[in-house]
């Protein structure tokens, strides 16, 4: 049966943790989702060549690069998907939508506010002649945060009054854990506060529809020095051999709490921290209202906790998100039958491509990204100044 879609050929710089999971969803976007364009995975970019074609082959990639720029001037690639460090980002982006390459880039959008604000102008330009970008917040493609934002902008649990997001994890509580990328300024910008506090400014204010106008912060580093890793990937990581091995200096924060107030009056709270002990990845936010509230947690992604007063209840409600009218849920499985991590990348995917097909700007756009890039400079510049209060 031929298929008469065009073809889009996307290019991926990086291929550790994010690129392995942005891999994955390339792969299997359309075969759960009608996509109105096929994408084809034509190659992978990264330094070492005898890594990169490894990684190609495991991952699905037709070929591999050792140098984006080749991604970029290739005529089979259209979107080029930037799943790298943050001290990446801007260079490539910037470069890619100059060339009419669609772009999707991984969160925070930059390591400052003034290479947010640069990639955003390209996206603004590019958007002109057509070309597409895209920062990948993946918590908003979860079926149950989609679907609290449907509710919430239904007017379901009234007028916002409170937001509490938390984002808690423990995978470098060991001092002897490496110093490996996400702990070096110059590379991540920040540490909690851009890696995961950027995801709950951005699932907060994505589900308000509002932003934040102030914060007042405080941050703070537990271990300031690690031993040099040997050997690093994804979120793990293993140092070199010895008693006494190497150790530098942890440039970045270990914990960032920060309260708020958003523009449409609620009040928040913000805690990001990778030092909550038996916490792997919860990503929790709570949003109280006039009328009721609404409950998530990551750690049991597939649950929605309402409670409405209208409804006389004596407390919240579980919403399990998993039925064939819930955001994203009807692709997949029967109901009852729970989705992971990986599928809001798909669903991200998904999103994008259907975007770029429509010739519409995708969500969030690069000025989201940089309106969360300024929070978070706010946060730091902040915590920097005893708390004062300061506005993004």
């Amino acid at each position: 049966m031929s298929d008469s879609r065009p073809v889009l050929g996307v290019g991926m710089v990086g291929y550790a943790f994010m690129g392995r999971v942005h891999s994955h969803a390339w792969r299997n976007a359309g075969a759960f989702f009608d996509l109105p364009v096929r994408p084809r995975m034509v190659a992978l970019a990264g330094r070492s060549r005898d890594q990169a074609e490894a990684a190609a082959r495991t991952l699905g990639w037709d070929s591999a690069e050792t140098d984006y720029k080749r991604l970029i001037d290739r005529d089979d690639i259209h979107i080029i998907d930037i799943c790298t460090p943050g001290d990446s980002h801007a260079e490539i982006a910037i470069a890619a939508l100059a060339a009419g390459k669609h772009v999707i880039c991984e969160k925070p959008l930059a390591n400052t506010v003034a290479e947010a604000d640069a990639m955003a102008q390209a996206a603004r330009a590019a958007a002109t002649a057509g070309v597409r970008a895209m920062v990948a917040f993946n918590y908003r493609r979860v079926p149950a945060v989609a679907l609290a934002r449907q509710l919430i902008a239904a007017g379901r649990i009234g007028t916002i009054r409170h937001v509490r997001a938390q984002y808690l994890q423990d995978w470098i509580i060991d001092p002897d854990f490496p110093l490996v990328w996400r702990l070096q300024k110059d590379k991540a910008g920040s540490g909690a506060l851009g890696d995961i506090g950027a995801h709950i400014i951005d699932t907060a204010q994505y589900l308000t529809g509002q932003h934040l106008t102030g914060v007042s912060a405080l941050t703070h580093t537990f271990i300031t020095e690690r031993p040099l890793p040997q050997t690093s990937t994804g979120l793990t990581a293993q140092a070199a051999a010895g008693e006494q091995p190497e150790r530098g200096t942890v440039t970045v924060d270990d914990a960032a709490l920060f309260f708020g107030r958003l523009d449409g009056g609620a009040l928040a709270t913000f805690e990001a921290t990778r030092f909550a002990t038996g916490r792997k990845n919860a990503l929790r936010i709570e949003i109280n209202g006039s009328a009721g509230s609404l409950a998530f947690d990551f750690e049991a992604m597939n649950d929605l906790w309402l409670y409405e007063t209208s409804q006389d209840q004596a407390g919240f409600r579980r919403i399990l998100v998993t039925e064939g009218d819930h955001p994203y849920a009807g692709a997949w499985w029967p109901p009852g039958h729970g989705l992971g991590y990986d599928h809001a990348f798909v669903h991200e995917i998904t999103d994008f491509l259907t975007a770029v097909a429509a010739g519409v700007d995708p969500t969030p756009g690069f000025d989201d990204g940089a309106q969360v890039q300024r929070v978070l400079a706010a946060v730091e510049r902040s915590a920097a100044q005893d708390s004062a209060w300061t506005t993004p």
